[in-house]
């Protein structure tokens, strides 16, 4: 599908761009304007310095150059002022759709956010400043394109018909292999973002997996390491892997730029032929006597300008493609509508102005029932039919195999997904009728991937409301205490032990700086020193030794007995030894429910 030279969406999401449009199409009507004055005023003097050498003095052409010289200023600033406009619009414009795009990925489902973060990351990092490209260069020479061509073609035939008439039938060729060279490079923009974005995807999993590559001997090109069942074949390293994946993006890098120059070679060479026509035809009839001087000035000085904007558009539409690929990425999410039903998206609530939190949580008994419920999957539902009543004192464990949505089913209970059936109900009402931070106040989530931010271990630990030791906070040895208590549950007093800087040392993005198993420790420190009623631990033990594991399981059955709802994800049977109660939970195949 053939991409309009404008999109109408880059309009409708980034309001700045709509200022700049007035502003370029005003200030190339006067580019067009000062082009045709500066042709016949320039004509003018040299031909009548040629035809009436009696007006010989400068003087006496002083009104016509005064003339020349104010257009030509005029020109000039006009062209600044409109690339100055470009750049300021460019810089503007790329902040407001990555801000756009940044708020619309934060409102996805995590399902979906987890699916398209790697394409989030690379639009917004990289490739949204593409556009630049596209209003600094593409956009004002399409304007010239559309206007200037038509009234200088007007100009030059009212004063020399047969140079306009080679005009027109020369000028559509420009166009036409512009056509063509488009069809052959359709594509190569977003097959280029597409390896990009893959390339970054297969980076940050090798990157993630980079603790157990070393463990086995294969982050390095040195490796003796082997295949499983080779024939003493090397394996293939992370650095060879990471090696290839660069070459064969800066190949298709390479291959889109090859054909850039050469389309504006094709190009430079249409316009200067047709060009070298006029002139000749011009020539000629000079010598001939078939025409004036003065038109036939006119129409040479203005045949060129008749090709350069069409030239400028195919020079610079390549550099155009790379900035609109990702802007189509860009729009995308920003039009895309929230998974499931109208009435069930949180989303779609917040975007017709409905309030979400009429609802208030009083007195919190803890009760939560799951009924019949079921999220719709990539080809089915995950959960599909899932039943249950999560009461407090009491350990729930969640069991089923991958893909079955367990991890899915504690979303559900957080609110953050919306089910295509069933309810999830907390002391009878629906979850996504409570008010989001009261009902979030009440909930300690542990995913799998435990958000951990840049700073100090201090500060990751109150992410969730827990208090550490320190301040002048009232029942500050009481604190400590409970602090103390988690940290020895989880195995992470014996962490702060090893670092000299205890809570006072600084992580990394992503906990940068500890290893799996501190990390996981950290975030379950952060649970059990949160004064939460209801737990939701996805995996919890996982990256624990089975000595560690026992103390974290042991401390959450405590929390239980205390009143607290604990519900955990997980397969081990040490875990599914430690629940009151077991859950199944199962997926179902489209057609498999639709027959249900």
């Amino acid at each position: 599908m053939a991409r309009p030279p404008i999109d109408p969406r880059l309009w409708r999401h980034a309001r700045s761009a709509r200022r700049y449009l007035v502003s370029s199409v005003a200030l190339s009507l006067v580019i067009t304007v000062c082009i045709v004055i500066t042709a016949v005023v320039l004509a003018r003097v040299l031909a009548g310095v040629v035809t009436d050498p009696g007006r010989g003095t400068l003087g006496a052409w002083a009104t016509e150059l005064v003339v020349l010289a104010c257009v030509v200023g005029c020109r000039v600033l006009a062209t600044w002022v409109q690339s100055r406009l470009a750049h300021r619009a460019g810089a503007t414009v790329v902040t407001e759709l990555e801000s756009a795009v940044l708020a619309a990925g934060a409102k996805l489902p995590p399902r979906e956010l987890e699916t398209r973060r790697t394409e989030l990351a690379v639009v917004v990092s990289t490739g949204l400043s593409g556009l630049r490209g596209y209003l600094v260069g593409y956009l004002p020479a399409l304007l010239l394109a559309v206007l200037v061509p038509p009234v200088v073609l007007v100009v030059i035939a009212v004063h020399d018909p047969i140079s306009g008439v080679i005009a027109v039938v020369t000028l559509p060729l420009i166009p036409v292999f512009m056509i063509l060279i488009g069809l052959l490079t359709q594509g190569r923009a977003e097959a280029t973002l597409a390896a990009t974005t893959r390339l970054s995807d297969q980076l940050l999993d090798l990157f993630a997996g980079m603790p157990t590559l070393r463990a086995l001997g294969r982050e390095s090109g040195d490796t003796e390491s082997r295949r499983p069942g080779s024939r003493g074949e090397p394996a293939r390293s992370m650095e060879h892997r990471v090696r290839e994946l660069g070459d064969a993006l800066r190949q298709r890098t390479m291959r889109a730029l090859r054909i850039a120059f050469l389309s504006s070679m094709v190009l430079e060479m249409l316009a200067t032929l047709s060009v070298a026509l006029i002139a000749v035809s011009i020539g000629l009839r000079l010598v001939f006597g078939g025409m004036s001087l003065y038109a036939g000035l006119v129409a040479l000085i203005l045949a060129p300008e008749v090709y350069l904007p069409l030239r400028m558009v195919g020079e610079r539409f390549h550099a155009a493609q790379d900035g609109m690929a990702a802007a189509d990425k860009a729009f995308a999410v920003l039009d895309s509508e929230p998974a499931g039903s109208e009435d069930a998206s949180l989303d779609s609530r917040s975007n017709t102005g409905d309030s979400r939190g009429d609802t208030r949580i009083g007195d919190f008994a803890g009760a939560i029932e799951i009924a019949d419920l079921a999220v719709r999957a990539r080809d089915g539902f995950a959960p599909a039919g899932l039943s249950a009543m999560l009461r407090p004192n009491t350990v729930t464990v969640l069991t089923g195999p991958n893909g079955s949505g367990k991890s899915t089913a504690l979303q559900a209970i957080l609110g953050l997904t919306a089910p295509e059936a069933g309810s999830v109900r907390v002391d009878g009402t629906d979850v996504r009728d409570l008010d989001e931070d009261r009902w979030w106040s009440r909930v300690a989530w542990l995913p799998q991937r435990p958000v951990l931010v840049p700073g100090t271990l201090r500060e990751n630990l109150e992410l969730l409301g827990a208090r550490t030791p320190g301040g002048s906070a009232k029942g500050a040895a009481r604190v400590a205490d409970e602090l103390e208590a988690a940290c020895i549950a989880t195995g992470f007093d014996t962490v702060l032990a090893e670092l000299p800087h205890g809570w006072d040392t600084v992580v990394g993005v992503g906990g940068v700086g500890l290893s799996l198993g501190q990390r996981q420790r950290l975030a379950l420190t952060r649970v059990l020193a949160a004064d939460r009623p209801v737990l939701l631990l996805d995996e919890p033990t996982a990256h624990l030794d089975s000595d560690s594991e026992a103390t974290v399981l042991r401390a959450l059955k405590q929390r239980a007995r205390a009143g607290a709802t604990v519900i955990i994800v997980g397969h081990r049977p040490s875990v599914l030894a430690t629940a009151d109660q077991l859950v199944p939970v199962h997926a179902a195949e489209l057609m498999e429910a639709q027959r249900r």
